[in-house]
């Protein structure tokens, strides 16, 4: 498949991302690279400076809003991906009302009970709709140990155990691979739901 056939297949796609952090915000530069059609982005937070180590912000964006400086960044890199931004600290209600016409949903969160929310959240009230989760990133090096595991329509990207702490912090390198597997999972699923109901189509 060339670039430009993945393109068109991608323009009318939509991807929801809950949290605009080390994940999300490296997951949306990659998706916005590869043409996706809009993105859906959620966060309650602000650019800080300790972000700066793994987050695509830059400092004459510290204090701004992250879903709006997100937008911004975006843009500069792929001004025909449309973005619906939302500032908001997700609950339940919120996640179904924000990412219901999304195509995929990625889950970007730092903190385990809000990464449990979102996805028990989405399995229940959209059990046909994938989310992509990242769990277990910090630290450095072992990138062997990073890998995908699937569950149904959960995927979880990471090695699965590496919390974060002050001796396993969240550094780019770790952080920028769960994002990009996170980013190319959601294109492997986005592009084969196509092929797929082309075959269908064609044997019809």
């Amino acid at each position: 498949m060339t670039f430009k056939e993945i393109k068109t297949i991608l323009k009318k796609k939509r991807v929801g991302i809950a949290g605009c952090g080390g994940l999300g915000s490296n997951c949306a530069v990659a998706l916005a690279r590869t043409g996706i059609g809009k993105l859906v982005l959620a966060d309650f937070d602000v650019v800080r400076r300790s972000n700066l180590n793994r987050q695509h912000y830059f400092t004459d964006q510290l204090g701004q809003k992250k879903v709006f400086a997100l937008e911004d960044n975006i843009y500069f890199i792929n001004p025909s991906v449309k973005i619906e931004s939302h500032h908001i600290k997700l609950d339940p209600e919120s996640i179904v009302k924000i990412f219901k016409k999304c195509d995929v949903i990625i889950e970007a969160f730092d903190e385990a009970e809000m990464k449990q929310m979102i996805i028990e959240t989405v399995l229940d009230k959209f059990p046909d709709k994938p989310i992509i989760s990242g769990m277990g990133m910090a630290g450095f090096g072992d990138s062997n140990s990073i890998r995908m595991e699937q569950y149904a329509n959960l995927y979880i990207c990471g090695d699965m155990k590496t919390g974060i702490s002050e001796e396993t912090p969240p550094l780019a390198p770790r952080v920028g691979i769960v994002a990009m597997m996170q980013a190319n999972q959601a294109i492997q699923i986005l592009l084969a739901s196509e092929i797929d109901l082309g075959f269908k189509k064609a044997r019809e």
